[in-house]
């Protein structure tokens, strides 16, 4: 992941409902969940949920495909994974002793 993929996504995720409704999406895994179903468990109007998804799908983090009429929406794990790698790709590289907790924070992130 470069900067600008990277300023992308945490763009997207700097509003709260978009936040949440990622993490909703993380949860149901590729399954996904309908668009309708997510804007009611969020407590928001469709056609805002909408517009937020729009955001999520444009920076990468979130994918949907149709299912009869339904739009399904679902998180692109791999898309997130790449996000936390970048985050920590040069943990710890300027200190002298390797540190425990970079190591647990950058295995963890890898899973």
């Amino acid at each position: 992941m470069d900067n600008s993929k990277a300023l992308n996504a945490f763009a997207a995720l700097s509003q709260e409902t978009r936040l949440s409704a990622l993490l909703v999406l993380v949860e149901h895994g590729h399954a996904g969940l309908p668009a309708g179903d997510l804007a009611d468990r969020l407590a928001v109007p469709h056609n805002t949920l909408s517009f937020h998804l729009s955001q999520l799908e444009r920076s990468g983090l979130v994918a949907s495909r149709r299912n009869g009429r339904q739009v399904i929406y679902f998180a692109i794990i791999d898309a997130l994974q790449s996000l936390g790698q970048f985050l920590l790709a040069n943990c710890c590289i300027r200190e002298s002793v390797e540190s425990s907790r970079c190591q647990t924070t950058s295995e963890g992130a890898g899973t």
